[in-house]
């Protein structure tokens, strides 16, 4: 089962990981109600590089878009089941209609637990 500790998330490689959103504007700590057109990605990569200036991949190892009907989260079984156990880093990035964008949670850890089954 996963876990979720503020903005840390802890989950078993390969488990299937649904999570609803909460996201609150930085500025004034209202909630965040999706508009039309906007969208939400959720991406994880590898750690930053020893110099801390960029990831090592350039590409995410997983990339999904988040439902703004729904706000939730939504990580199948295949989107882990080959990556390596260890602490990950995923942003969650939000992209409005009228081409603005913020990243509410930014470079957060995502750790990938082993399996005993």
């Amino acid at each position: 089962m996963f876990n979720i500790s503020g903005t840390t998330i802890s989950m078993p490689r390969g488990d299937t990981f649904e999570a609803e959103l909460t996201l609150k504007y930085k500025s004034t700590g209202e909630p965040y109600t999706p508009a039309s057109g906007d969208t939400i990605r959720f991406g994880i990569k590898s750690a930053l590089n020893a110099a801390r200036t960029e990831y090592i991949e350039d590409e995410p190892l997983v990339l999904k878009e988040i439902s703004t009907n729904d706000m939730v989260l939504r990580l199948a079984p295949a989107d882990t089941k080959d990556l390596d156990f260890g602490t990950y880093r995923y942003d969650i990035e939000i992209t409005f209609a009228d081409g603005k964008v913020d990243t509410p949670i930014n470079n957060a850890p995502f750790n990938l637990l082993p399996e005993v089954v």
